[in-house]
């Protein structure tokens, strides 16, 4: 690599709860220039929130100081700049104890502790809501007042501009709060190469590059769809970017770990947790429908040809407010005639405890047969486990109604019935609820401070626009507006493709790869034609329609489905499909982490040519 029109940059960290090892692991496998961290997905704000209303002194990603104990000292000895928005609703506190544990390591002479602030919206609540910003939710459409009075945190997503001031400032550790996910990993890009603030085809590449390695393993092999050719998940390598100052890039990992980098591992990971296309950030707006993959050698893949526009002139929100209380008990039931006596087990509890409509929300679920999904096989299991959940606002009610009758039905319901040696009764707990919104970025002020030094960073964004909506392509377009292949550049005899002629049927993992993933009560599943001719066939055929019938048990609200032909693939919204998301529902699977491999079981009928093309 060149060093300097190149900057490499590990990822360490896709969620709060990671592998504690990897940094360790990152730093030891080979030169890194940056070790970046997300701690911060939407529901661990929620959580952080929750451990902050106990403890003043909490609030923050404590697993960043288990992974920094392991690291700082070696990363400061080799020149490797780490950042992290593990602070979480308390920066102060994390950055606070990142300096004590330089102290104890004997390394304080050599950190330099840069810490983010702004995003914290809190305080000027009610004044922004007076001056007409309503804040309203982006998916109920309610507006904040409505909860107002019990809103226990608000922070605005901030982008890349003040970790650039911080690494600007001479910062070697950088603690943030609520920063955009993309932003750890497009900071260090600008910074290294000068990028200008609307130059936004290289801004936008840095999104891309973050957006792919956010989540750890999951762009390395993790979570992949054809998991069986990853060789090894031992010791699964962590991805790497080599970026250069052109705006290209390559996804990669240090040699001799385990894991996969290839152009599917990596495409799955673009589609993860993406609406439209059109990727909105604070920094500049990302079309993923122009990013070009190739495979550059083994576990190495090249990006290119990545565009951008300006961004909107709106921020996002993430607010939070207590919303009530909530419990789960766990029973189980086995064979024979299993799903009868479960049914009838249901029913003899939610009788003693109150009854379904004595709650704000119930739910009954059979973990083993329908607990993530409705059943894929038509034999009942031998067991299952049922798990009943409820939610609130009047703990005593759970407390008195619901916990008691977890374990006090055991002798008295269906035989073949029993539960969790470690399970007692369920206690109710409280519920935070995330609430989404929208700030106009005038209103936003960012600061760093390192030392005695603040300096303040503006969210202004020269040229920043209205959002236009999405780039939404139906089949009546011609496939050249795609962006992808023509039906004449395809791999066979287009025309039998298209013909539908010598029909078969096959699971639609046969033709696709997918992943899955959230935000808020929204699902999103991107799903990726193994082939060019599988991509026009999804694109006749894969409707929407046929989604929605397919979830029709889960999704309560509409789907959309949008085209991105560069990377041959549809990426599904299921609105409405995760029981009102994160800490709110009552679904063993709130965040639709199974839901790709639940579509990929889905019979479909397609022509030979088809099939052929991947086989």
């Amino acid at each position: 690599m060149d060093p300097v029109n190149s900057v490499l940059i590990a990822n360490c960290g896709g969620f709060w709860g990671d592998d504690p090892t990897a940094a360790r692991r990152q730093v030891e496998g080979g030169h890194v220039d940056y070790l970046v961290m997300d701690y911060l997905a939407e529901i661990t704000m929620a959580i952080l929130q929750k451990q902050r209303t106990k403890d003043p002194d909490a609030g923050y990603a404590k697993d960043f100081l288990l992974q920094l104990r392991d690291v700082l000292k070696p990363a400061m000895e080799r020149g490797i700049t780490i950042i992290s928005n593990a602070g979480g609703v308390n920066p102060r506190g994390c950055a606070g104890a990142v300096e004590t544990l330089a102290e104890e390591l004997g390394v304080a002479d050599l950190v330099r502790v840069a810490l983010v602030l702004g995003d914290n919206l809190f305080e000027d609540l009610d004044q922004l809501l007076a001056s007409g910003e309503h804040l309203t939710h982006l998916e109920t459409g309610r507006p904040l007042a409505d909860v107002r009075s019990e809103v226990l945190s608000a922070n605005v997503y901030l982008g890349s501009a003040p970790i650039v001031k911080a690494l600007q400032m001479g910062a070697n550790v950088i603690v943030a709060g609520r920063v955009t996910d993309t932003s750890v990993t497009l900071a260090p890009m600008i910074h290294r190469f000068g990028w200008a603030a609307d130059d936004w085809d290289r801004l936008a590449a840095g999104i891309v590059a973050g957006h792919i390695i956010e989540c750890g393993t999951q762009c390395t092999g993790g979570n992949f769809t054809d998991w069986h050719t990853v060789t090894d998940f031992t010791d699964i390598g962590y991805p790497l970017v080599e970026a250069h100052s052109d705006g290209s890039f390559v996804v990669t990992k240090h040699p001799g770990t385990g894991g996969l980098v290839t152009v599917n591992t990596v495409r799955e990971q673009l589609l993860y947790e993406m609406g439209s296309p059109r990727y909105l950030s604070p920094d500049c707006t990302a079309l993923f429908d122009s990013v070009q993959l190739a495979q550059d050698g083994q576990d190495r893949v090249g990006v290119t040809g990545v565009r951008g526009e300006a961004p909107p002139e709106r921020l996002k929100v993430a607010i939070s407010y207590s919303s009530g209380y909530r419990a789960v008990g766990r029973m189980l039931v086995s064979g024979p005639d299993v799903l009868r006596k479960a049914e009838k087990a249901a029913e003899i509890f939610w009788q003693a405890a109150g009854g379904v409509g004595s709650y704000d929300q119930v739910a009954t679920q059979f973990i083993g047969w329908d607990a993530s999904h409705p059943p894929l096989a038509s034999d009942e299991p031998g067991e299952v486990l049922m798990q009943v959940a409820v939610r609130d606002m009047d703990r005593a009610k759970i407390e008195r109604s619901f916990a008691p009758t977890v374990v006090g039905r055991m002798l008295g319901s269906v035989p073949g019935f029993t539960m969790p040696g470690d399970q007692g009764r369920p206690r109710a707990s409280e519920v935070v609820g995330h609430w989404p919104a929208l700030i106009d970025r005038a209103r936003v002020t960012s600061w760093v401070a390192l030392g005695d030094r603040v300096e303040e960073v503006p969210t202004a964004v020269a040229g920043a626009s209205s959002d236009p909506g999405p780039r939404v392509v139906d089949a009546k377009d011609s496939r050249s507006e795609l962006g992808g292949p023509e039906p004449s550049d395809l791999d066979g005899p287009s025309a039998v493709v298209l013909a539908g002629v010598d029909m078969v049927t096959v699971p639609l993992i046969r033709l696709c790869i997918a992943r899955s993933g959230d935000k808020g009560d929204t699902a999103n599943i991107g799903v990726i034609g193994r082939t060019p001719a599988i991509y026009w066939w999804m694109v006749e055929h894969l409707t929407v329609e046929m989604v929605k019938q397919h979830f029709k048990d889960i999704c309560q609200g509409e789907v959309e489905r949008f085209k991105v032909a560069n990377l041959s693939a549809l990426n599904f919204l299921l609105h409405e499909s995760l029981g009102g998301g994160g800490t709110l529902s009552l679904r063993f699977d709130a965040q639709g982490k199974t839901y790709a491999q639940y579509l990929l079981a889905m019979k479909v009928e397609v022509p030979v040519a088809v099939l052929a093309s991947v086989e």
